[in-house]
């Protein structure tokens, strides 16, 4: 009964959003910018300023294609982006229970953190949780093998891959199998995404099986197409459900949507790359929770890799971009979110203000 109340109200609020109707099938429903009462000169300069970096992009509003440029079937090495692929296992396993987000690393992996040995030596590793490996303030140095940890968990913020890549093996133990299956079982064929769309590459930085499972990683390693991109944030949008299926649990988009508000309190290691990101960041996922792009709503998150890849979500404008490339052009000593705000202010500033209710 529970379960159908909760459904009731997803579906009551999607409608308030727009049309709870608009679900892809094979491709999306589809209006003009114009037709859908968005100011088509600021997307298309939004547009322009991606395509100083090749690529392919879409913009969704509303459940609506209104915008594409590019390939849409075209692969690209989406890099960092992949993390927040990846971690959207998280909320599945914290759905299907096998896993909570304050758990000990070590009580789902018992060879967790080592090697290095030296990182056994510091105390640490017991007190390291999933929450802080997807939060980035587990301590692990930045390439994707075995790092050591480099400060007592909880007290820095670090970005890593290391970090991530334990995380994919607690959940592969946590489910015993591999985690690619799980995966295209349950996200990718519900949504629509075909093998042909997303792809997972050999593990690139441990030992290519775990317990005789194959080992996979979250900090790297997914090429995809935007079309994949923007049903992987559509999912985000629609808070988890797709079709009246629940895939992602409330619990696991609180996480990525509100964090914990010591987070943004944490120092930030290499901040010079990294500006003051523990304040927007969680699950693996960037946000503007501070409002460092002061043109895109507070409610906006995303992924991030190398080459600017990007699956946008803000909730407020029921908006999902998703674009792939080459990377943009940095100014030397910018702030590290500059290069994003050609791009997602005047997207954010096409779509129509409305009154709140």
């Amino acid at each position: 009964m529970l379960h159908r109340i909760v459904r009731l109200f997803t579906f009551i609020a999607v409608g308030a959003l727009g049309r709870a109707a608009d679900w892809p099938g094979d491709t999306w429903p589809t209006a003009t910018p114009a037709e859908a009462g968005l100011d088509a000169a600021k997307l298309h300069a939004a547009r322009d300023y991606a395509l100083t970096g090749e690529g392919s992009g879409c913009i969704i509003y509303r459940g609506q294609l209104v915008l594409r440029w590019g390939d849409p079937a075209l692969l690209y090495d989406l890099k960092s982006s992949a993390k927040a692929i990846g971690v959207t296992l998280l909320g599945v396993a914290l759905k299907d229970g096998k896993v909570r987000l304050d758990d000990p690393a070590v009580q789902h992996h018992p060879g967790f953190g080592v090697p290095p040995d030296s990182n056994a030596a510091t105390g640490w590793v017991g007190q390291i949780t999933l929450r802080m490996l997807a939060n980035q303030t587990a301590g692990f140095e930045k390439p994707g093998g075995f790092q050591p940890l480099v400060f007592a968990p909880g007290t820095q913020w670090q970005y890593s891959d290391s970090g991530p890549n334990w995380l994919a093996e607690c959940l592969t133990l946590a489910y015993g199998r591999d985690l690619n299956a799980v995966l295209f079982e349950r996200v990718c064929a519900p949504l629509g995404i075909k093998p042909t769309d997303l792809r997972w590459r050999e593990n690139s930085f441990r030992p290519k099986e775990l317990n005789g499972i194959k080992r996979r990683e979250f900090g790297s390693g997914f090429s995809a197409n935007v079309e994949a991109m923007a049903r992987l944030g559509y999912l985000y949008l629609r808070d988890g459900w797709w079709r009246g299926e629940l895939i992602l649990p409330p619990e696991f988009i609180r996480a990525v949507r509100q964090p914990p508000p010591g987070l943004a309190q944490l120092p930030v290691r290499d901040a010079a790359v990294h500006g003051r990101a523990s304040a927007h960041y969680a699950m693996l996922w960037w946000n503007n929770l501070d409002g460092t792009i002061a043109g895109l709503p507070r409610d906006a998150s995303w992924s991030w890799g190398l080459y600017d890849s990007l699956i946008v979500v803000v909730p407020s404008l029921d908006l999902v971009i998703a674009r792939a490339g080459k990377s943009w052009a940095r100014t030397p000593g910018e702030d590290h979110y500059a290069v994003l705000k050609p791009f997602l202010e005047p997207i954010a500033a096409a779509v129509p203000r409305k009154p709140a209710p």
